[in-house]
């Protein structure tokens, strides 16, 4: 029976007889399509064999597969991935060299035979590629007309992996919860699948992820202290600007860390609206927030949490914990003491002592009063929030009263539950956001001048350095061995002898580990020739690599190599290699020597020198990034030398 699929809105639908649907939330893991039990390339080869050959996607000789995927069946949603193998000889010079291997610091690995694109075309893209009419192909040209569909803008998600298993994950576009496309959370959950099954090495991104104008790398590393894509394990690869991890961690524990009584009281005196916003989600919180970060954390869990009809109730007992040695009626009547001592107080906020002393005039048993005071803090009574904050320049505690329709704004009118009164608010998902929106732009991005002062001086440094952290990594496996099968495994890698010789060849990064498996009774020779199959089945520079010798090893080429080294033992072979092409780092030779102290290209805006051609970020010779560069530029150590030359008689 002919299967009949609409996949996307858009598109023509696809009758292909027999074609395999498989489960969206299950595909990549082991066993959905396939059992992943051999390295990298291998995987990708097995994958393949289950997808459906596209010939109309592609050209310059590289193949696409296509896999249709059910996201859920009712209501039915299903998209397509496709996975393009791009041989090397299908790329233009200039995208031989990966500059995302150079941004993330992999700029010294060889260039692969091989790169796999896994993509997620969007819905228009997939009505491009399948269009009704067809009109594009020709049978007597056969590549006129074709898509690249690598080239193709804007897919929901399009990763690139390499050959020898390192990737980097280019876009993730997911969509709201409750969309009939996919929020961004199922295509990280979906990448992250493929990328264990697959058994890649490493995968690096680009963090430049943003929702409401917010960047959302500084929202949730001050919320979590890692970046969104940290929930998969994604952590600091490559800071640009001269960061590194040391650096971005105290920046991320700085921020993290400023006192919420602190920013209060600074902010209340300008800006009511922040401590308003305080108050509210303190009213909230079952427990005492007292960091910037707890706020922040607070308030992104409160939002994960909101209900379908976005809105969740506020609202605290009318009463303090009532676990205790008195009773209920006596916490209450002192309750009320303390609010009205509050109400008729001179000063908004009123001393911890200064409370007490009041409310001791109408109750005498001070045991009862510090009870109550202890428990009172950020509780909801009557018509009032109670709050309570640590003053940072006498450090006594001190209270206040706040009305609550100025805290909560859709507050509603008091409700009768079993002729008790509670105060009922409703904060909506819509409210939330704003709040959240409106604290990361007056704290963490348009700081003002008040908070460029003592302690809050960190704040606008340690963003800058958060947002200039935009590369993550994250490695998936190890060079662990799998004990599955019944082969002998061994760990190698190469070392190109040349012109240079082997101590000069050791001194050069070398490729990584492949496991390379045997028969168990193996000699040395069929050895050699699995590892020159293996590397020169990677490697564009190695493609006419020779094994010689294996380092460290006095073997002859019919020795077993199973009786000579231990499984899954590390070895590394000497050869000698007639092209002397595939370094990554030879696809750019300027120099890097910027004030902030990079000395790489990190992606980042840089502008040369005419002079000593070194190169620097504009951002550090203070060119901003909305002027263009100037035609001619002097650094400044060029510039010292001219005005110090031209000084002499």
């Amino acid at each position: 029976m002919s299967s009949y699929l609409d996949v996307g809105g858009g598109c023509r639908k696809r009758r292909r007889g027999g074609e395999r649907v498989f489960k969206f939330k299950s595909f990549g893991e082991n066993g959905c399509p396939v059992e992943f039990d051999g390295s990298f390339r291998d995987n990708v080869k097995a994958l393949v064999k289950y997808g459906h050959l596209e010939i109309n996607l592609c050209n310059d000789g590289a193949f696409c597969w296509s896999f249709q995927l059910e996201v859920h069946r009712h209501p039915p949603l299903h998209v397509l991935l496709f996975v393009v193998e791009e041989p090397i000889q299908a790329s233009s010079l200039i995208n031989l060299h990966c500059k995302h291997c150079q941004y993330v610091g992999w700029g010294h690995h060889m260039i692969c035979n091989k790169k796999y694109h896994f993509l997620l075309p969007s819905k228009d893209t997939v009505a491009a590629c399948f269009n009704c009419d067809e009109t594009n192909f020709d049978e007597s040209n056969p590549d006129k007309g074709k898509l690249n569909l690598v080239e193709l803008k804007g897919h929901i998600m399009h990763g690139v992996f390499h050959s020898n298993g390192f990737g980097h994950l280019l876009c993730v576009n997911g969509m709201e919860i409750g969309s009939d496309q996919l929020a961004g959370y199922q295509i990280m959950e979906f990448w992250d699948r493929l990328c264990a099954g697959l058994q890649a090495r490493k995968v690096s991104l680009s963090d430049t992820s943003k929702k409401r104008g917010m960047e959302l790398r500084l929202l949730y590393g001050v919320a979590y202290g890692h970046p969104w894509f940290g929930r998969w394990g994604y952590r600091f690869g490559r800071g640009c600007y001269g960061v590194n991890q040391p650096i971005y961690q105290k920046a991320i524990e700085a921020i993290q860390g400023i006192p919420l009584c602190l920013l209060n009281h600074h902010l209340s005196i300008s800006n009511n609206d922040i401590s308003v916003i305080f108050s509210r989600y303190q009213a909230l919180s079952d427990h005492s927030m007292v960091t910037l970060g707890d706020l922040f954390h607070f308030m992104l869990e409160l939002r994960a949490r909101l209900p379908k009809e976005n809105s969740i109730d506020s609202c605290n007992p009318a009463t303090v914990e009532t676990n205790c040695r008195w009773s209920p009626k006596r916490v209450e009547a002192a309750t009320r003491v303390i609010v009205e001592a509050l109400k008729n107080a001179e000063f908004r906020w009123v001393s911890r002592q200064e409370v007490r002393d009041a409310a001791r005039a109408y109750i005498g048993d001070t045991g009862l009063l510090d009870f109550v005071l202890k428990s009172l803090g950020n509780h909801i009574v009557g018509n009032y929030l109670v709050r309570r904050c640590l003053n940072p320049v006498t450090k006594v505690l001190e209270y206040c009263l706040e009305d609550i329709s100025t805290v909560f704004p859709n507050s509603e009118a008091l409700i009768m539950n079993n002729s008790k009164a509670k105060p009922r608010c409703k904060i909506t998902k819509v409210q939330l956001m704003k709040d959240i929106a409106y604290l990361y732009k007056h704290i963490l991005k348009d700081q003002k001048p008040t908070l460029s002062t003592g302690v809050f001086s960190a704040i606008p440094m340690a963003t800058r350095i958060i947002l200039d952290t935009k590369f993550l990594v994250k490695e998936y496996t190890d060079e662990k061995l799998s004990v599955k099968g019944n082969s002998f495994k061994l760990l190698c890698t190469v070392i190109s002898r040349n012109n240079e010789g082997i101590d000069e060849g050791l001194k050069k990064p070398i490729p990584p580990y492949e496991c390379v498996s045997l028969n168990e009774n193996a000699n040395f020779d069929e050895l050699k020739q699995e590892v020159e199959k293996s590397f020169r089945e990677v490697y564009w520079r190695l493609r006419s690599f020779v094994v010689e010798t294996v380092l460290n090893m006095s073997v002859k080429g019919s020795d077993l190599v199973a009786g000579s080294v231990e499984m899954g033992q590390k070895l590394v072979f000497i050869g000698s290699n007639e092209d002397r092409m595939g370094m990554e780092d030879s696809g750019w030779t300027g120099i890097v020597d910027c004030l902030c102290g990079a000395k790489e290209d990190d992606g980042e805006r840089l502008i040369s020198c005419d002079i000593c051609e070194v190169w620097q970020h504009t951002r550090c010779v203070r060119i901003p990034n909305n002027e263009e560069i100037p035609h001619v530029f002097l650094c400044k150590q060029c510039e010292e030398k001219i005005v110090f030359l031209s000084s002499l008689p």
